[in-house]
């Protein structure tokens, strides 16, 4: 490490958001927490989360709950900051750096954006990925009227359905 980690930040446990090559969050985590046993630096890098959120999406008609990420290629690590743990965390295989303007002494989140992350994250309800509106022109691109044009005249978020007004003469 070239640069000094300023004097504020280490000894206080806070939470960093680290970059990382856009789908391998999953395995960033996992070789990250390998990577604080082998080292065992328990005492230092205290949790890794990748930040997901359940969503619903319709698949073949079913409805299906997925977790999606929140930030992809992000992990979040609740760390005491030092020149010891930095490194280790900057070394892990597909970890590209810290979030921050300086690399060598990266910007902890605040308490707000944890808290707030959280939340969404512990929510139990998933919710549906809708991406039209009532009074919205589609076109219909299966069953009896695929290719016909129509207007969204209402949406049913519980049933995941939406039903469209198909003008036919």
């Amino acid at each position: 490490m070239t640069g000094k980690l300023s004097e504020t930040k280490q000894g206080i446990r806070r939470w960093y958001a680290v970059h990382t090559y856009s789908g391998y969050e999953d395995a960033v985590a996992r070789y990250l927490k390998q990577r604080v046993d082998s080292l065992s630096m328990n005492d230092k890098i205290f949790n890794i989360i990748v930040p997901k959120e359940k969503k619903i999406k319709i698949k073949d008609g079913k409805r299906i709950t997925i977790e999606e990420k929140i930030y992809p290629g992000y992990v979040l690590v609740e760390m005491l900051m030092g020149p010891d743990s930095w490194y280790a965390v900057r070394n892990t295989p597909r970890v590209t750096g810290f979030v921050g303007s300086d690399t060598t002494d990266p910007t902890p989140l605040s308490k707000e954006e944890v808290d707030g992350l959280m939340a969404r994250m512990t929510k139990e309800e998933p919710k549906y990925n809708i991406v039209v509106k009532v009074g919205e022109g589609v076109r219909i691109i299966d069953g009896p009227f695929k290719d016909y044009d129509g207007k969204v005249a209402e949406i049913d978020e519980a049933k995941g359905r939406v039903k469209v007004l198909v003008p036919i003469f």
